[in-house]
Formats: structure tokens, C-alpha cells, sequence
């Protein structure tokens, strides 16, 4: 009923781009935060990217900052990814994830994750 389903993911060489993509399906994301996440095998997941509700404020890990930027349409109900300049380092999978409260806050809603893998 509450989804959120991640796409935009694929194979690209170092030095490349992507846009991923989150839609949400079952609720409007215009009073939530949504954040990024990713993690790669044997590693913790971490955070990529977060922007807020109330003035859309954005947040950017330090690996990603000035390669990725997060984005939302609310008209379609989705949040955006692009990430620029790929290292084999951003392999992994990403998750979007949505919390009522602040991007501080737990994440609460998942998507099923969509594979990001940088190589030549």
C-alpha cells in the first residue's frame, strides 16, 4: 500500500552518470524528508543524500559532496538522485527512505533498492 520503488540504476564507467530515481506510491511525499542511502557488500549501509520537507534544505555525505545532487518534483511524487563524476567507490546499492520528521530522524519506509555499479 505505502511503496517506495527506486529505478535508474545500472552499469557505467568511472567518471560517468547516473539518475536515480524514487517514487512514491500510496502517500505524497511533500511533508516527508527523503533520503538516500546506499551500501555495498560487507559494508554498513550509509548515508548519501537527505532533503528536508519544510524548506527542502539538503544534506550530502562528504564522499559524495559536489558529484551528487538530490532533488524533488512533488507534482510527480518523486525524489531524484543525480550523481556525477562515478567512482568504482559509489558501487552499491542505493535505497530511498522517507521519515515524517527532520532528515536526523529514523527512516521509516524503504524501497527495494536499485544496483549502482561503477567499472570499467
Amino acid at each position: 500500500q505505502v511503496q517506495l520503488v527506486e529505478s535508474g540504476g545500472g552499469l557505467v564507467q568511472p567518471g560517468g552518470s547516473l539518475r536515480l530515481s524514487c517514487a512514491a506510491s500510496g502517500f505524497t511525499l511533500d511533508y516527508y524528508a527523503i533520503g538516500w542511502f546506499r551500501q555495498a557488500p560487507g559494508k554498513e549501509r550509509e548515508g548519501v543524500s537527505c532533503i528536508s520537507s519544510s524548506d527542502n534544505s539538503t544534506y550530502y555525505a562528504d564522499s559524495v559532496k559536489g558529484r551528487f545532487t538530490i532533488s524533488r518534483d512533488n507534482a510527480k511524487n518523486t525524489v531524484y538522485l543525480q550523481m556525477n563524476s562515478l567512482k568504482p567507490e559509489d558501487t552499491a546499492v542505493y535505497y530511498c527512505a522517507t521519515t515524517r520528521s527532520g532528515c536526523a530522524a529514523d527512516f521509516g519506509s524503504w524501497g527495494q533498492g536499485t544496483q549502482v555499479t561503477v567499472s570499467s
